[in-house]
């Protein structure tokens, strides 16, 4: 081919490209009678069957996508767009594109960082909702749909051809709160090409960084699932290192991707079958908690609008009395402890923290005042435990004597002795400590009410700008190992306070040996230690409770006269002359008196040793 050919060729095609680009007639419009018009179906008035939107796509799906996805090509090809549903306390965002939640917004929370609080988004949450036909397995969440929105609280995803042939999803928001109801409805055509009757359902979310210390989110990030038929509430470890896997063993009835203070769940008024779950903390970002997946089984009957039981979604606060109203036992995704703890909780702290809350909106002084309140509930325990202390001091002197008669201090006749003693004079060697454990319940049920209590999180006190977390006076820039990477203040006062507590106790517990002393001041240095990045609501509240603890001590001693109280001792001892032990003081008797008796052949066995090596060191 010479130039002149070569140079009219280009010619040729340049001006093809110029006139089927810009001077082509268009295509001739589609057939109106095969077209169902979205206006037409919302203007018919004489039909009582829902209306249907218009397929997001107007292409006609191929003859390769009809053979393989039959009905549902009709969703093949499509465009994504964005609808929202919110009340006032969440903002929902949701894509045509699989008819998805996009993006969950909590109106009334922030990040630590002072940003909006995006419970999930699009990139950190994935979902999956498949379904087997007789063409194969079909993914729901992988079509488009035609939007219709009814109202401000509901919204419906629909892919079809007329009313009595489509695929709808529908969500319904209430006009407050965090729950989401989910139906899907399969009518017509598409209902014939199913072959189960079950929807499989999976859900993968990175679950987001909204906390100020993420060491301390992971450690409060799992998975939780309620099994109802057994009223079994399952957790996975939130302290595993690597990844957990499991499989419920029975039908569930909520699967719950807990964070410290959130949690997102999908929930039946029935039963979800064949439930996985997985929680893996091997993460490649500081941005990630932890990445947290199930997959479970829906039977289809239960999402029909009609005929099923209730499917709803809650993206929302860990909060008690929300959880509560949401599904039975819903509310033990709020950690509250072990059982008697959890009563405790319920019943006694988290009622007076609420009543406290309505005086102050400063939750410093709320935890003050909840200090206050609890020290005088627990006073005639108090009480209690210093006049035992105080009635095993001033018989001390006897005691001594007693043991001085014997060779051994521990002589298992002196114990026996010293037991016939206390019987006649009145008093119990427990009669300090029974009250100290009394009060026990209270201690460790705060342990677990103030780090899961989502109404001090971001509420600042003097230094501590987060009493949910930790407070710190001097960060390092590194990490101390067994301490961390900060000075918390609120926990050195708490371990101050706490040594001044027990040396005011061992000031009258004088029964208490010398190791043992020594072993009381060795715990609360341990504190130091162990509560360092612990909620500055629990150490401020542990330093507090302790500071009134020792002015409740001091002000008992000044009414208390241990000459007085000698006196109604010997008065007892008196009465008691004659008097026959108790029968737990006789069950105690003579368990003692059985062991020296199972010990008395050791006994002579270590004289008889002691005896060889003392004539072998003479010799």
């Amino acid at each position: 081919m010479d130039k002149n050919q070569t140079i009219g060729m280009v010619l040729i095609f340049v001006m093809l490209f110029v006139y089927l680009t810009f001077f082509s007639p268009e295509p001739p419009p589609n057939d109106p009678q095969k077209q169902v018009s979205t206006t037409e179906k919302k203007e018919d008035k004489t039909t009582n069957q829902q209306v249907i939107a218009d397929t997001t796509s107007s292409d006609k799906p191929d003859s390769l996508l009809q053979e393989k996805m039959g009905f549902f090509a009709l969703g093949a090809k499509g465009k994504d767009e964005n609808v929202v549903l919110e009340n006032e306390d969440i903002k929902i965002v949701f894509g045509s594109y699989g008819a998805r939640v996009k993006e969950v917004l909590l109106k009334k929370y922030i990040t630590y960082q002072k940003k909006p609080l995006i419970l999930i988004d699009d990139k950190s949450s994935k979902f999956s909702t498949s379904i087997k036909t007789a063409l194969g397995d079909i993914n729901l969440n992988e079509l488009y749909y035609g939007i219709n929105q009814p109202n401000k609280n509901t919204i419906s995803f629909t892919l079809g051809v007329d009313t009595g042939n489509y695929v709808e999803h529908k969500f319904i928001l209430a006009e407050k709160g965090f729950v989401v109801d989910y139906k899907l409805n399969i009518v017509g055509s598409p209902q014939g090409l199913l072959k189960s009757d079950k929807l499989a359902f999976a859900w993968a979310d990175n679950v987001k960084q909204l906390e100020k210390d993420l060491t301390d989110s992971r450690r409060f990030t799992t998975i939780n699932y309620f099994m109802p038929q057994e009223e079994q509430f399952e957790t996975l470890s939130e302290t595993a290192t690597e990844l957990e896997e499991r499989i419920a063993e029975k039908p569930v009835r909520f699967v719950s991707f807990k964070h410290k203070f959130f949690n997102t769940s999908i929930i039946s008024d029935g039963f979800f079958t064949n439930v996985k779950v997985a929680s893996n903390p091997i993460v490649a970002s500081d941005d990630i908690v932890k990445t947290l997946s199930s997959s479970l089984e829906i039977p289809l009957a239960d999402l029909k609008e009609k005929e099923g039981r209730n499917i709803r979604f809650y993206f929302g606060p860990n909060e008690y009395k929300i959880c509560e109203s949401v599904a039975p036992s819903f509310e033990r995704n709020v950690y509250l402890g072990w059982a008697i703890f959890t009563q405790v909780n319920k019943y006694l702290i988290m009622p007076l923290f609420s009543v406290l809350e309505k005086i102050t909106s400063n939750y410093g002084i709320v935890i003050l005042l909840l200090v206050i309140v609890v020290k005088l509930v627990l006073f005639p325990l108090q009480y209690k435990s210093y006049v035992g202390m105080a009635k095993m001091k001033v018989l001390q002197p006897e005691v001594n004597e007693i043991r001085a008669k014997y060779s051994e201090p521990n002589d298992m006749n002196a114990q026996q002795e010293i037991m016939q003693f206390y019987g006649k004079a009145g008093v119990s060697p427990l009669s300090g400590c029974i009250p100290l454990l009394l009060q026990m319940p209270v201690f460790l049920a705060l342990f677990n009410f103030f780090p899961n209590a989502i109404q001090l999180r971001q509420k600042s006190f003097l230094w501590a700008d987060d009493l949910s977390s930790y407070d710190s006076v001097w960060d390092f820039g590194f990490s101390l190992p067994f301490y961390g990477d900060h000075v918390s203040l609120f926990t050195l006062l708490f371990t101050a306070s706490q040594l001044a507590y027990t040396y005011y106790n061992n000031q009258i517990n004088v029964s208490m040996q010398a190791q043992m002393k020594v072993i009381t001041y060795v715990m609360p240095v341990m504190f130091i230690f162990f509560l360092n990045s612990f909620a500055s609501g629990l150490t401020y509240y542990y330093f507090i409770s302790n500071l009134i603890t020792i002015g409740q001590q001091n002000i008992i001693k000044a009414f208390v006269d241990e000459k007085k109280l000698l006196e109604k001792i010997d008065q007892k001892r008196k009465q008691n002359a004659n008097k026959k032990p108790s029968s737990f003081q006789q069950r105690l008797q003579d368990a003692m008196k059985a062991q020296q008796e199972k010990n008395v052949p050791k006994e002579e066995e270590k004289k008889s040793i002691k005896d060889r090596l003392k004539k072998k060191d003479e010799e």
